[in-house]
């Protein structure tokens, strides 16, 4: 296959350019505007009770449980005052103007019945701010509210379609305001990683195709299925981040192969220079795509639409950047030849020798043979300190996607954290209970107060509402907790009412309900993405090394990896480490669905890394060098490389920090910090000083592996050639 793609590149070079060009553009034309057809959230599975109860309220009532509008109104005269019930009733006939008729009725109804004397619990505490509560009201619907009271500055607009629209705009914002800092960064830096201009101008040119192709594949797939739009900003960040690294590894050794071949400047190369070089990068290349993809296609299995996107844009973007890599670049580098090395600024001129210089002297062969001395001590004190950063996960603590995810100067936080902090306990977000009777049943209504009145015994209860029949059988009956929204006392208060027996069907809902169902759906279905993962991992590095114990080895570097990079995500998110500097408010917990992504995220990109270590500690070995001195080779030949394409990387997407959505922040810091962590203390410790300790045990399978991968090898060295 790769001797067909070098072919096709060398022959046909300025037709596969403009096919990438014509496939890029359509892309950018069909896909640029994906944006507008992505939702937000996508967090909850349909099979969970918690959604179960939302959608048996939704269809009793007209009404979405979960749609609520939440108004702050700020009453410097006086809550109980004649003149703050005038100011109410004016806020409401203000935004219902801006409504259609039936809707501005509701809203209407909400400020006419908005007397702080019957409902103290609407009061602040400090008696100068009232909350009014308008059920049924959709993103749309609280858009126009929105703009109607711009203008005004006592009133706070919260609830969950405030906060799913402020998240969709500050997403989009934080999206364009990453590719600005992150596109001319990367440049700057594959000038000097690349050390000249043409290099450096194909990072940039591999990563829009496959961001454009990538938002293609999205938006085609946003017409069969609901996708959310998170998978933008990831799309972006691993689109130029693959490229990078793929350009890197392609580049880099295309320049090698140039220097070996004695093809002076100016000169055009044969094809095969080309040739050599997608039979050894290129096959590299291959190999971490496919598990970054995998990686990223474990995701599609949970039933979340946010992970389910996640997935798919991941797999996506990795795999039309492998595409890009063996296909479009191959095909530009046949057209430029040396002048791939062309306007190098002088200082930045490094000679091709020195990429083509033996392999037994340089900083990384140094460091290797160093390594390598004390095998067995660097190694368990490399071991010890991932293990003590990894420590911290042990105590983490999860919650779900609320307004704390926005920056505090959202509205839709404020109203959140005044509700909190300014407000009776039992405005926090309840526990909410649908409870199914006989329609028309005379008894009904005594057996479900009986039955409120068992709940309100339970511990951590604030109070209990009295049972609202809703229509066709169903009442709802809202529940107070005594801690905020879903802390372990109203997960443990979900449970408990669940336990209750009742003489009726009961489906338990809310924030609380939603993040026990939550963490049990992502449980269940977390076994088949770790199989998915490890499974293809291991089938992948075997197809490369021939070796059972060296993909065994990688797996378990790859979790150790992603375990301290979770626990530093406690201690920056959960505890607050650095939130001053990171900018954002921690809300004292991980989201569930984060760690997932990342681990997926992590794992693909700590394989890539791995894949090209690897591949060059083979190829040296096949060259007939021993064990150690082909360890040795190995770092030094990709030492440098693999540094400067992490640096790239963190760059690409750690842009991503600077957002303002917390989930979005942990996404950036996360994947830096994954890749960070295995392209030192990983690839420059850990493996050179357990390769030393297996010696010849590193290259290890049972005979009939053996000798399958023997024979796959032969065909695949043929095919190549």
């Amino acid at each position: 296959m790769l001797a067909r793609l070098s072919a096709l590149a060398s022959r046909r070079a300025r037709l596969v350019l403009a096919g990438a060009l014509a496939f890029t553009v359509a892309g950018l034309i069909v896909g640029g505007g994906v944006t507008r057809h992505l939702a937000s959230g996508g967090f909850d599975d349909p099979t969970m009770q918690s959604v179960q109860a939302a959608d048996l309220l939704k269809r009793a009532s007209g009404n979405d449980p979960g749609a609520t509008l939440l108004a702050i109104v700020r009453t410097p005269e006086g809550a109980h005052s004649a003149a703050a019930r005038a100011r109410l009733r004016e806020i409401a006939l203000q935004a219902a103007a801006a409504l259609p008729a039936a809707d501005a009725a509701r809203l209407t109804a909400a400020g006419a019945s908005a007397d702080p004397t019957q409902e103290p619990r609407l009061v602040a505490r400090d008696g100068r701010s009232v909350l009014l509560i308008v059920s049924g009201v959709g993103e749309a619907l609280a858009g126009r509210i929105q703009q109607a009271l711009a203008a005004r500055q006592d009133v706070l607009l919260g609830g969950s379609p405030v906060v799913a629209r402020q998240v969709d705009r500050i997403v989009a914002s934080d999206l364009r305001t990453a590719e600005l800092i992150a596109f001319p960064l990367v440049f700057l830096l594959s000038l000097w990683v690349f050390r000249g201009l043409v290099a450096a101008l194909l990072p940039p040119l591999v990563g829009a195709v496959a961001i454009a192709g990538a938002f293609l594949g999205l938006r085609l797939a946003a017409e069969a299925t609901t996708l959310s739009v998170y998978a933008l900003n990831l799309v972006v960040g691993m689109g130029l981040g693959l490229a990078i690294d793929y350009s890197l590894f392609v580049v880099s050794r295309y320049r090698e192969e140039l220097e070996r071949a004695g093809v002076a400047a100016g000169e055009r190369p044969g094809p095969e220079v080309l040739r050599r070089t997608l039979a050894t990068a290129g096959r590299t290349v291959l190999f971490s795509g496919l598990t970054v993809a995998a990686a990223l296609a474990s995701l599609l299995v949970f039933r979340q639409k946010f992970l389910f996107s996640m997935g798919l844009g991941g797999m996506l973007v990795a795999l039309v950047a492998l595409g890009a890599a063996l296909v479009a670049l191959p095909a530009l580098l046949s057209l430029l030849g040396t002048r791939v090395n062309g306007l190098s600024p002088g200082f930045l001129q490094r000679s091709a020798a020195a990429a083509a210089r033996p392999a037994e002297q340089g900083f990384w062969f140094r460091l290797a043979a160093l390594v390598m001395r004390r095998p067995l001590p660097i190694a368990c004190a490399s071991a010890a300190l991932l293990l003590a950063l990894a420590s911290p996960f042990l105590g983490i603590r999860f919650t779900t996607v609320d307004a704390r995810v926005l920056p505090s100067s959202a509205s839709g936080y404020q109203v959140s954290e005044l509700l909190r902090t300014g407000f009776a306990r039992s405005l926090n977000p309840p526990i909410y209970a649908a409870v199914q009777t006989p329609s028309g049943d005379p008894t009904a209504a005594s057996r479900v107060r009986a039955w409120s009145e068992q709940v309100r015994k339970l511990p951590d209860v604030a109070d209990v509402s009295p049972p609202a029949a809703t229509g066709s059988g169903v009442w709802r009956v809202d529940v107070g907790t005594v801690g905020y929204g879903n802390d372990p006392a109203a997960e443990r208060l979900v449970r408990a009412i669940r336990a209750l027996p009742s003489a009726d069907p009961v489906l338990v809902g809310g924030r609380a309900a939603f993040l026990v169902d939550q963490k049990r759906s992502l449980g269940d279905r977390l076994p088949w993405a770790a199989a998915i993962v490890v499974i293809v991992t291991l089938l992948v590095l075997f197809a490369m090394t021939g070796s059972l114990l060296l993909p065994i080895k990688a797996v378990l570097l790859n979790l150790l990896t992603i375990g301290a990079v979770f626990g530093a995500l406690v201690l920056l998110f959960q505890h607050g480490w650095l939130h001053e500097l990171l900018g954002f408010t921690t809300p004292g917990a991980i989201d569930t669905t984060q760690p997932l992504m990342i681990a997926a995220i992590g794992f693909g990109l700590s394989t890539d890394y791995g894949v090209f270590l690897l591949s060059r500690i083979q190829e040296a070995r096949d060259a007939g060098a021993d064990d150690h001195s082909a360890v040795a080779q190995g770092l030094e030949r990709t030492g440098r490389i693999v540094t400067a394409a992490a640096l790239l990387f963190v760059v690409a997407i750690g842009a991503f920090a600077t957002s303002r959505i917390v989930q979005i922040k942990e996404i950036g810091i996360g994947t830096a910090l994954a890749v960070v962590l295995d392209a030192t203390i990983v690839r420059a410790l850990l493996v050179p000083s357990l390769m030393q300790l297996l010696g010849r045990w590193n290259w290890w399978a049972p005979g009939p592996l053996a000798r399958l991968h023997t024979r796959l090898s032969s065909r695949w060295r043929r095919a190549s050639w």
